[in-house]
């Protein structure tokens, strides 16, 4: 069982805390339990929240000590540093091996605790021009929705918290445990890290259009050669129109968007069967083994024919094992 232990503090974000206990602390019917959820406060006991009431916590912080994923679900004011308490217990957690990370402006515990040194590392937009300037070691991406360096994980504001958990869980469980995760919370399946947060623009944009029937006709041609080119021709727009949509709508330009639903579907049947990698490739649309595994590999960091060591076909009531983290950050941008 993969431990995974919230530290709150009084006043609470209680939507961050959510998006943590939502992914590995809810029970669904149908899929095997992975993952055991906890909080722990540093001084137990009552704990407010911005939302107006108080929550009743009882372990301390000695419970980062048998914690697997450590997450700091926001840290209100960001101002305040953290005691050296708990800079101590999460730099303990860390270098005991436990994977650290942080929902929204949880990035600023971290930084505090010096875990962020020298690395790439988002939070809320709104607070990422004082990460930076607090910490200027830190390279402060505001405009991803997270980055994973595999022992520690930033996100970008609550929302984006949720995306980074699913994420996590891709990478423990592989893809069909984490879609199913996601189909029960009726969420997305994936957004890659280098989406763009749904800051407030600088100018209104002008959405002229919805994306939802071409994305539909997409994903069920995906093993045909689909071009940009094709899809701005089945949509009636010019290529730059289809792309200003895409970028305005789901942050990511089409052919990154396409390349990321061949991915999807790769690791899908990596995990569900045994066709030969050729074979998956020509389903997907990546054309022969070789592309499918140079995309993979610089993707996800890993091979077709480990990840599907990994995660192939694993009983329900097999025992948890955690898959290879990732050997370069997530948030890469377009």
């Amino acid at each position: 069982m993969h431990r995974v232990v919230a530290l709150v503090r009084p006043q609470q974000l209680t939507f961050e805390l959510g998006c943590a206990a939502q992914v590995f602390g809810a029970r669904w019917p149908g899929l095997p339990v992975r993952y055991g959820f906890g909080v722990c406060a540093e001084r137990p006991g009552p704990v407010s929240t911005r939302a107006g009431y108080s929550m009743l916590v009882e372990d301390g912080l000695e419970a980062l000590g048998r914690a697997d994923t450590v997450v700091v679900p926001g840290w209100t004011p960001v101002d305040e540093a953290p005691s050296r308490a708990v800079v101590r217990a999460l730099r303990n957690a860390h270098e005991r091996g436990a994977r650290v990370v942080s929902i929204c402006t949880g990035a600023f515990a971290l930084a505090h605790a010096g875990l962020l040194e020298g690395r790439r590392a988002t939070t809320h937009w709104a607070r990422a021009r004082q990460l930076a300037e607090r910490f200027p070691s830190i390279q402060v991406d505001p405009d991803v929705l997270y980055v994973n360096h595999g022992d520690v994980a930033t996100s970008a504001g609550a929302g984006a918290g949720i995306d980074l958990c699913l994420h996590l869980v891709r990478a423990d469980q592989g893809a069909g445990y984490a879609a199913h995760v996601a189909r029960s919370m009726v969420m997305p399946p994936h957004r890659e890290g280098g989406q763009l947060q749904y800051a407030a623009p600088a100018r209104p944009v002008q959405i002229d259009g919805s994306l939802a029937p071409l994305l539909e006709w997409v994903t069920g041609r995906l093993a045909e050669p689909i071009s940009v080119q094709d899809m701005a021709a089945h949509a009636g727009v010019s290529a730059r129109t289809l792309a200003r949509r895409f970028t305005d709508q789901l942050g990511v330009g089409p052919g990154q968007w396409l390349l990321a639903q061949r991915l999807s579907a790769a690791r899908e049947l990596l995990e569900s069967s045994d066709l030969p990698l050729d074979a998956v490739a020509q389903r997907v649309g990546l054309s022969s083994s070789t592309n499918l595994r140079r995309r993979f590999v610089r993707a996800l960091g890993t091979t077709p024919g480990a990840y599907r060591r990994a995660f192939h076909a694993r009983p329900a009531n097999a025992a948890e094992r955690v898959g290879p983290r990732e050997k370069r950050p997530e948030a890469l941008g377009p």
